[in-house]
């Protein structure tokens, strides 16, 4: 006699079940990858907004400029309010170079006005500049440092 070798109809049905078992429950959790980028995306803004903030009010300080004079990031001028980046397109906007999916309002150059990108509806960043302690602009003490928040309640 022959022995052959091989699988059996009964293993080869146990194996696609399992399969589809498995799949069933695992299929759900990795379907909607989408919320999760758009999340991601909101956050990686936000950082970039901070450092693109940080990084202008210490070229700032390096130059000596006071505290509503334009610095220059790579060749770029950015404008200041109250040491740091003015919440528009001329100032945050420009320090952090952003462009591509977001729509962005129009913002302000005066010390407390926000600036928002908006990636979709109930998903967005907002900037808001920095403010002084005295009630006018670019006078020390610096009241509050820019601000960023994120809202992604809904992406």
């Amino acid at each position: 006699m022959k022995k052959q070798a091989g699988f059996t109809l009964i293993e080869l049905i146990m194996v696609i079940v399992i399969l589809g078992v498995l799949s069933a429950f695992a299929l759900p959790r990795f379907a909607d990858f989408g919320k999760q980028a758009r999340e991601a995306s909101l956050q990686a803004l936000a950082g970039a907004l901070r450092s693109a903030a940080n990084i202008a009010h210490a070229q700032q300080l390096a130059d000596g400029l006071t505290l509503g004079d334009d610095v220059t990031l790579e060749g770029l001028a950015i404008t200041m309010v109250n040491g740091y980046p003015t919440a528009d397109a001329a100032g945050i906007t420009a320090a952090a170079q952003v462009a591509g999916e977001y729509t962005i309002s129009a913002g302000g150059a005066s010390g407390g006005n926000s600036i928002t990108y908006t990636l979709q509806a109930g998903c967005l960043v907002t900037y808001t500049a920095a403010t002084d302690g005295v009630g006018g602009a670019n006078t020390s003490p610096i009241g509050a440092s820019p601000d960023v928040q994120v809202t992604d309640g809904t992406c």
